[in-house]
């Protein structure tokens, strides 16, 4: 009698189907799971910006709040210049964060735009919102958030950022709880 030596093919097909199956259950919870971090990361940087704007109105009283996300940050990656921050580049935030103004620069699959109501300087207000770059698959959900610091939520935003405040404050978007 001869030994056989390794697997018969019926032994590698089932080897082979146990393992797609695992797959098959754990990538759409590995998707869940990032696009979950996403959209935490999405609130916590629009609550970042709440916080900086703040700074930025008692800093540049003048001025009132920022027109723009960009204006929060530094003028470069490399930081804060020795000159110190300007109206221009107040070095609130970091620079990842400042320039994710557009789906190519985005930060954790969301980027943001950033709008002030007419009739400034002195800007009496803002709006800042985040939005998906790729709609289900870095994000579902939209946020926004304006002076008064809470942060809405909408459940399925496929659109640019809102920067206006009466978007914000209407449906689809809710206070996060």
């Amino acid at each position: 009698m001869r030994t056989q030596r390794g697997f018969s093919l019926i032994e590698l097909l089932i080897v082979v189907s146990i393992i797609l199956i695992i797959a098959a259950i754990a990538i759409p919870s590995l998707v869940g799971a990032k696009i979950a971090a996403h959209e935490a990361s999405a609130a916590n940087s629009i609550r970042t910006i709440n916080t900086a704007q703040v700074t930025y109105q008692s800093t540049y009283a003048a001025i009132g709040y920022s027109n723009s996300i960009a204006a929060l940050g530094p003028p470069a990656s490399t930081g804060c210049p020795a000159s110190g921050p300007i109206s221009g580049n107040a070095c609130l935030i970091d620079f990842a964060l400042a320039n994710a103004s557009a789906p190519a620069v985005a930060k954790s699959g969301y980027y943001f735009g950033a709008g002030v109501p007419g009739g400034g300087p002195p800007n009496s207000g803002y709006t800042v919102g985040g939005a998906p770059v790729a709609f289900n698959r870095s994000g579902v959900r939209g946020f926004c958030s304006n002076e008064d610091g809470a942060i809405h939520v909408a459940p399925a935003w496929n659109a640019p950022p809102p920067t206006v405040n009466a978007t914000c404050l209407n449906t689809p978007y809710v206070q996060l709880q």
